[in-house]
């Protein structure tokens, strides 16, 4: 990956999870006073708009929505046209767009985390030990493997790197909308000041841990399988770690947890097969039962009708086996 000059940005638009945090840190680092600002996919068109077309925008770990995308890549078009717009991001991108479609500076990758690419982009203007923050996002998104991150790691005891990182994810797990919370880790992430600093971090990091233990328990008593599908509702709002849970006590090929929200089901699923690509199948499922759905290869999510749930299971399960099948596994 080509090493670029790193630019200075006005706006900071990054995704609340661990490598979007750890991405909108890196980017802060090189640019103090930065506005900091959390968004989604299905937001990002609408947040966009606050900014005036003559800023510096840095847009990261942020998947372009297909149902948006006309206004998204016309908004980025005035940014980069006036302005100047980056964007980093690791997620499969819509079928019919490639990199070189989207305007302004894109560093596209989907087998590096977003952390990663931030500062491979802004690496020259980073101090080295910011490398800890980068390694943190990785290792969040299960994409600590590649040949880039693997040799950060060995510039640090990787054992308390890891460490740091179990209380960032866990530390924030449950916080989805507490952007305040979310901002002071980012500037405290930004001067390189560990997560274990952080006393409210840390705090809920172990809450969060030891109900793991009790929500494990919860699984196995509720945990249903279809096919080759462990699945649970109303467990949890802990969709991701309720999933990985389902297969871990079924030994099932995909693990899939789920709650009610207006007449909706919102899914997350996970598998821990090398086949199967979940965000293609959950794409081409959940459109079929005017749903959403979509993620990575390994880790995903949907948003189905609730009337729709049990086809959605028959559908998944379908398309699941038949590329087994087609795969010989």
């Amino acid at each position: 990956m080509p090493s670029l000059i790193a630019k200075m940005f006005d706006w900071i638009f990054t995704h609340g999870d661990c490598d979007g945090i750890c991405s909108g840190a890196l980017a802060l680092s090189v640019s103090p006073g930065a506005k900091v600002f959390f968004t989604h996919p299905y937001g990002l068109a609408e947040d966009l708009q606050q900014v005036n077309s003559n800023k510096r925008v840095l847009v990261c770990d942020i998947a372009l929505s297909e149902a948006n995308l006309d206004r998204i890549l016309k908004k980025f078009e005035e940014i980069a046209k006036n302005g100047s717009l980056t964007y980093i991001d690791h997620h499969p991108l819509p079928e019919e767009v490639k990199p070189e479609d989207i305007p302004g500076t894109v560093i596209h990758r989907e087998d590096h985390s977003a952390s990663e690419l931030t500062y491979t982009f802004l690496e020259k203007k980073l101090d080295i030990l910011m490398s800890r923050v980068a390694i943190y996002g990785a290792v969040a998104d299960y994409l600590d493997n590649t040949p880039e991150i693997e040799e950060l790691l060995r510039l640090w005891d990787k054992r308390t790197v890891y460490f740091e990182t179990g209380i960032l994810v866990q530390g924030i797990e449950g916080k989805k909308r507490e952007y305040d919370f979310k901002r002071e880790i980012v500037y405290q992430l930004s001067r390189n000041i560990p997560p274990s600093f952080n006393q409210k971090l840390l705090d809920h990091a172990l809450e969060i841990t030891r109900y793991e233990e009790k929500l494990l328990e919860l699984v196995r008593k509720k945990v249903r399988v279809y096919g080759e599908i462990a699945y649970v509702l109303e467990v949890s709002p802990f969709l991701g770690k309720s999933a990985i849970y389902s297969m871990a006590v079924t030994g099932k090929l995909i693990g899939m947890a789920g709650e009610r929200r207006r007449n909706m089901i919102d899914i997350s699923v996970r598998t821990r097969s090398k086949i199967l690509d979940l965000n293609k199948i959950l794409r081409k499922v959940a459109v079929k039962l005017k749903g959403s759905g979509g993620g990575h290869k390994r880790a995903a999510g949907a948003r189905i009708p609730e009337d729709k749930f049990e086809e959605f299971l028959d559908m998944l399960n379908e398309e699941i086996t038949t590329t087994l099948d087609l795969q010989g596994s």
